[in-house]
């Protein structure tokens, strides 16, 4: 018999990230990127953007390099418990039972893994804070992760199935757009060589906010590794960098909103003008195409020389169109 979904993710509300660079990685997203740290220990640090959500960011320290953990919202800590209840009916194992979760930004939730062994939190009534406003040309949150997968299909049938989420579009058979909310995405997967984290976005206010914040980077001394442009697929903008430990971050704005009575899913074709609308952002370096796809077991990637190529991207290599 087939089991319904665990019940409907209200939005991406955090990522972990580890790094043994803690310091470097914490004064990166703090004083370039733009957060805002709301809790610091030894060990970990939770960073905010300008928007309502307790935190954005969790960095944690670690010998390793990658993704922690993904954080949704539920409604409600009855909406948890429901959730609970379904995934045991399918087997799968809870690492945290649903309960009052004590850690910094307090809520209810649980915790359990997916098909690629992610670490995924699933929460409801969170510390609430005030927003900064968004007049500043900062992040507001988190808005999408992207994540590398052997098993495409396997990957978009757990979380189809099991999270409910739904399919936006396709690129070809090497990147799926899912969403939770009405955005056109909050996960994408990318067929890859082994598990690991492609990039992680942060959602611009406007189109002007986004391009004032690649400024304020470039007084920083920070400029893009790919982009500025136009993805096709999700319409949204992008400039991809890369922090001190080699993770992937990306500013965007202007994702497209979903009507569910009226989108229809869309298989894209893998071209440069459809990975780039605007054409101005030429191709992926080598670099970021590295650093996109990471390293099996989180040991530090070590990246080509940074030249850029006139050929389109081969598959698995990197998130051309999220």
């Amino acid at each position: 018999m087939n089991q319904p979904p665990i019940g409907r993710l209200r939005a991406l509300r955090s990522v972990e990230l580890l790094t043994p660079n803690f310091a470097d990685a914490v004064d990166f997203y703090e004083e370039v990127w733009g957060l805002e740290v709301v809790e610091a220990e030894h060990s970990a640090s939770w960073l905010r953007g300008t928007g309502e959500e307790h935190h954005a960011l969790r960095l944690t320290r670690s010998d390793t390099i990658g993704l922690g953990r993904l954080v949704f919202a539920l409604g409600t800590p009855a909406e948890v418990d429901q959730a609970a209840q379904r995934l045991r009916a399918r087997g799968i194992a809870l690492v945290t039972e649903p309960g009052p979760l004590d850690q910094v930004g307090g809520g209810y939730g649980l915790r359990f893994h997916d098909l690629d062994g992610r670490l995924i939190e699933l929460s409801a009534e969170t510390w609430a804070v005030t927003a900064r406003g968004r007049d500043v040309s900062l992040p507001v949150g988190v808005t999408h992760a992207v994540l590398n997968t052997p098993d495409i299909d396997a990957s978009v049938a757990f979380y189809r199935d099991v999270l409910g989420m739904r399919v936006s579009d396709w690129s070809e058979h090497q990147m799926a757009f899912l969403r939770c909310g009405t955005d056109h995405h909050c996960v994408a997967f990318n067929q890859a060589p082994w598990v690991s984290l492609n990039h992680v976005a942060y959602e611009m206010t406007s189109l002007d906010h986004f391009m004032r914040g690649l400024g304020r980077l470039r007084h920083h001394g920070v400029t893009p590794e790919w982009g500025p442009g136009r993805h096709g697929p999700g319409n949204n903008t992008f400039s991809y960098f890369t922090d001190p430990t080699g993770l992937v971050c990306e500013y965007t704005t202007e994702v497209a909103q979903i009507v569910e009575d009226t989108w229809i899913c869309k298989v894209w074709r893998r071209t440069p003008e459809l990975s780039d609308l605007w054409g101005t952002a030429g191709p992926p370096s080598q670099r970021i195409r590295a650093h996109m796809a990471g390293t099996p077991d989180g040991s530090p990637v070590t990246a080509p020389v940074d030249a850029r190529t006139e050929h389109p991207t081969p598959a698995g290599t990197e998130g051309a169109a999220a």
